[in-house]
């Protein structure tokens, strides 16, 4: 009798087999990277967001410092070294700082300040010697100078120089003089209309700019003399005899940023409005407008 040997019967993929693996690999890999430069490219996004958003913060905190201390110390401090005091004048202005008269604050373009307006403020102020162990304790009076322009427009400069005698400050801390340096990006409160529009159409910010119109950074509230004892009044609404840089007491601040891209869902610009109040502390050392 013969014995038949058994063969066990061992098959491979076909080619079409593998091929459906192969596509189904490849898609799944697909995807997974997909996501992945999704997640890193929305992780980039949201990283300049916040550092954008950040740093708009950071310019909120340093400017209401500034206002806070303007015209600090007060005009009773005494002091031979002249520069070493701020003047009575807390707020520097053009045209006519260097000159016995002054200017009319006004909005949206009104008034004849050329400086303080909506984009534009000059403080001057002594720097408290506790922020700068440096030149403590005989650091000099300075002009700190906030101007919104920059080569786009959206760019808040700001320029701190040391004060000297007989110097006009709107000239030495000008765009001309060098001493302005970028200090907040993508500030839009000014933007172009028509960019202004668009933020309006997104339905994340249709209030953001009442009426389609620019954001002023720096509204100011003036001391009122008359009637007697009266509150401080936004500037615009009182006569001249009040309305001038020197009797500024509250200088309301608001920032709008946009984020550097917009948001990756949506493809809308990405803004922040942010709001503060400075508010001189220092009795009023300039009396009536010169």
């Amino acid at each position: 009798m013969k014995r038949h040997g058994s063969k066990n019967s061992q098959r491979g993929f076909t080619l079409v087999e593998l091929l459906v693996a192969l596509g189904i690999f490849l898609l799944i890999t697909g995807t997974a990277f997909t996501l992945l430069s999704s997640s890193q490219q929305r992780y980039q996004t949201e990283s300049q967001v916040l550092s954008s958003f950040q740093e708009a913060r950071l310019g909120m905190d340093q400017m209401v410092r500034d206002i806070n201390d303007a015209g600090f110390p007060p005009q009773s401090f005494f002091d031979s070294n002249h520069p070493m005091v701020s003047a009575r004048f807390p707020f520097g202005w053009s045209p006519g700082y260097t000159v016995p008269n002054s200017c009319v604050i006004g909005t949206a373009g009104g008034g004849t300040c050329g400086s303080p307006t909506d984009f534009d403020i000059i403080i001057e102020t002594n720097p408290d010697p506790s922020r700068d162990p440096i030149c403590a304790p005989y650091c000099p009076a300075q002009w700190i100078h906030y101007l919104l322009g920059g080569i786009n427009g959206t760019t808040l400069m700001r320029a701190a120089v040391d004060k000297q005698i007989s110097h006009d400050p709107a000239i030495d801390t000008s765009p001309a003089s060098g001493s302005l340096v970028p200090f907040v990006q993508n500030v839009v409160n000014n933007s172009p209309n028509l960019q202004i529009g668009q933020f309006q159409l997104s339905a994340a910010y249709p209030t953001l700019f009442p009426g389609g119109n620019p954001v002023p950074i720096f509204q100011y509230t003036c001391d009122a003399t008359s009637p007697p004892n009266s509150p401080p009044q936004p500037c615009p609404l009182l006569t001249p005899t009040d309305n001038c840089p020197a009797t500024i007491r509250d200088v309301a601040i608001t920032l709008i940023v946009a984020a550097p891209l917009p948001d990756d869902t949506t493809g809308r610009p990405r803004l922040v409005q942010l709001e503060g109040r400075g508010r001189r502390v220092n009795p009023n050392q300039g009396g009536l407008c010169p």
